[in-house]
């Protein structure tokens, strides 16, 4: 009886939150694909975003923005996914986000308010001028060792140049201080080193590693999914 009460007062109470899911530099929404039907068989509803840094110029403010726009569409509570660069502008637009509950950092930059890419790093500023980066060299070596080479190849094609400000810009706002979170630590990752994962996953609330390399959206999938499904459900025990 009290079940009833319960959902008839908040029927999205024993809804799973729907995972919001953000790319990396150089990436876009089209990287999720594989995760997104794995997904599906875990019956967990997932969203994308695009980040208007990757093939343009603007800094984080214009990704915090795309962000949040697509967290107002959301009904319901929502779990933020985010890959690589992407921690950065998720990590400042979940502050001002009443609907998210959790959020995920998939071998990505936690940083903390006054941090930047390149700070965080210890790298000097770019020259003046150097409005972007391109994709790095040997991308399928730093993104996608572990990707069937077939697949890697074809992710590759689809990458952009990066805005260079993106990586300049620093965090105005952590949202990880008011809301739970969990770091994946990719422990094969070629991109972001796993004593950079494991020091940046010092400020999450929980901790779990995968052995992948930086891509286990399209390197193991499934896995990926169950993992995700799980967190999320997990939020709402």
């Amino acid at each position: 009886m009290i079940m009833k009460v319960v959902l008839l007062l908040y029927p999205d109470a024993m809804t799973p939150p729907t995972l919001l899911l953000v790319h990396g530099a150089w990436h876009g929404g089209w990287c999720w694909e594989k995760l997104q039907a794995a997904l599906d068989t875990e019956a967990t509803e997932a969203r994308t975003v695009d980040l208007p840094s990757a093939g343009g110029r603007s800094g984080i403010a214009a990704d915090v923005n795309a962000i949040r726009q697509v967290l107002a569409r959301i009904e319901g509570h929502v779990v933020v996914v985010a890959h690589s660069y992407g921690g950065i502008p998720v990590t400042q637009a979940i502050v001002e986000a009443p609907n998210v509950v959790h959020v995920v950092y998939l071998a990505a930059f936690q940083l903390d308010v006054g941090e930047s890419l390149l700070g965080f790093y210890g790298a000097p500023l770019p020259p003046d001028g150097e409005e972007e980066q391109a994709v790095p060299d040997d991308p399928i070596s730093v993104f996608y060792a572990d990707v069937p080479a077939s697949e890697a190849e074809q992710a590759v094609e689809r990458l952009l140049p990066q805005s260079t400000r993106s990586f300049s810009d620093v965090v105005e706002q952590a949202g990880w201080h008011l809301i739970p979170s969990t770091y994946i630590v990719c422990e094969r990752d070629q991109a972001l080193s796993v004593e950079h994962q494991e020091a940046l996953a010092g400020r999450a609330t929980e901790a779990h590693p995968m052995a992948s390399s930086h891509s286990p959206f399209l390197s193991a999938p499934e896995e990926l999914a169950a993992l995700l499904s799980k967190i999320a459900r997990n939020t709402l025990a």
